[in-house]
């Protein structure tokens, strides 16, 4: 029968039925489409969680640090960076905990110097990213936290490496006795272990043990290698470390 046969109330009836049944289909295939996107984002949510995972490994190897440092570290970065991929000098100039650091620029500066990225490089980078940074950073770990006796010498050395290089501002391999100097008071004062005058007098001694050892032969500077065992009765690299 024909719908202009119809009565006028079932014909109603009959439209109204079809838009009730329209309007359940199409409720049905928007929440299949809800359900359909909430397990693509979730499936999306797991694959990133996965590869930060996978990346903080990479980084927990290449670093020394635990894969919690690093995360509590790639929090620091982002806070600091303004939740960004770089870091500049400026982000770390306007760290509190440095603003009385008696070599606050020598510390910005190393995390923009290529020499302490492992690489066989020198310049400097005008911005760094959380790799970069942890790299850096690993050098500040206390040596107690390490344990075998290979490793604690190799990051002895790293420490004192960056130390070298902190001081060593044209990258010529060679500091100076006034230099070495430096560094020793600097880091004396820095560990509070010392006051002032003492810190002075023990890097004076430092300085004229040095210049004996130079004058055995023809002085040109102080190089790594006698840098390194002319610190190594005083365990300076033991007091490298910071907070951010």
């Amino acid at each position: 029968m024909g719908s202009w046969l119809m009565r006028p109330e079932r014909q109603q009836q009959l439209e109204l039925e079809q838009r009730h049944g329209q309007q359940q289909q199409d409720q049905s295939h928007g929440q299949q489409q809800q359900l359909d996107q909430s397990h693509l984002q979730q499936q999306q949510q797991e694959q990133q969680q996965q590869e930060q995972r996978q990346r903080y490994e990479e980084l927990a190897h290449k670093s020394g640090f635990s894969r919690k440092q690093i995360k509590t570290l790639h929090k620091r970065f982002r806070h600091l960076s303004g939740n960004k991929e770089m870091m500049r000098r400026e982000h770390l100039d306007a760290i509190p905990q440095l603003s009385h650091n008696p070599i606050k620029k020598q510390i910005i500066d190393a995390f923009f110097d290529k020499r302490n990225q492992h690489q066989g490089m020198v310049g400097s980078y005008e911005e760094i990213t959380l790799d970069q940074f942890l790299m850096v950073m690993s050098h500040f770990r206390p040596l107690a936290h390490i344990s075998r006796g290979e490793e604690r010498q190799a990051a002895s050395k790293q420490k004192l490496r960056l130390l070298f290089n902190m001081h060593d501002k044209d990258s010529d391999g060679i500091i100076t006795l006034a230099e070495y100097r430096k560094v020793v008071e600097e880091l004396l004062c820095k560990s509070g272990d010392f006051g002032d005058q003492v810190a002075k007098a023990i890097a004076r001694a430092a300085m004229l043990e040095a210049a004996d050892k130079a004058l055995d032969d023809f002085y040109e500077g102080i190089t790594f290698e006698m840098f390194q065992l002319m610190l190594k009765a005083l365990e300076l690299e033991s007091r490298m470390h910071i907070r951010f």
